[in-house]
């Protein structure tokens, strides 16, 4: 019979089993992301930025760019941002910094040409992603900071969350942005991703 900590969540209707101490390895401890999970995240990535620029070019260009008050001003702006954010980390974990001078900086002007290098970096952070070793996930980065621009090192396993949850972050305004403008922009979650993509 299972004990009390193995069974936590019975009551809410959830039933997941939770280890015992003694059953972690010393690796399992250590270890706090694995490459499927940076897999996923990264076809999980691709998925999503796909919908929402189909859903962008709905916009006209000058509703896309219109300052609606965000972090980074304008639909666009976040757009940018997001792939201005993700060369930046994956110039870092493939050792080819990619040099910005701010990370407001815009990339693309163009829409167009915006959308067809978000797609090419996607693809980047797939092959990426395919190519990332548990051994590399386990051990340091050091990188210079943009903001405050001092050498740091890190784990590269909390660099890597970080590179995913920043681009979650950044979805979420802009999915609030296309919300304030009536567009639909479907379910976001990654378990509705499609098996194809999975």
């Amino acid at each position: 019979m299972a004990n009390q900590q193995q069974m936590i969540g019975l009551n809410a209707g959830i039933r997941y089993r939770v280890p015992d101490q003694n059953e972690y390895t010393q690796t399992d401890v250590k270890r706090i992301m694995h490459v499927d999970e940076c897999k996923l995240l990264a076809r999980y990535n691709r998925w999503m930025n796909r919908r929402l620029y189909d859903v962008c070019s709905r916009l006209p260009d000058e509703e896309r760019k219109k300052d609606r008050k965000a972090f980074f001003g304008s639909i666009h702006g976040t757009l940018n941002h997001l792939l201005l954010g993700d060369r930046v980390w994956l110039g870092r974990f493939v050792n080819k910094p990619f040099q910005v001078e701010s990370l407001a900086q815009e990339l693309y002007s163009d829409f167009d040409q915006l959308r067809e290098e978000r797609s090419l970096t996607d693809a980047q952070i797939i092959q990426w992603a395919e190519g990332l070793s548990d051994t590399v996930l386990n051990g340091d980065l050091t990188y210079t900071s943009i903001v405050n621009p001092v050498e740091r090192t890190q784990k590269m396993a909390v660099a890597v969350i970080h590179f995913f949850n920043h681009q979650t972050h950044h979805r979420g305004q802009l999915t609030t942005l296309l919300s304030q403008r009536g567009l639909d922009y479907g379910v976001t979650d990654l378990i509705w991703m499609p098996e194809a993509d999975i």
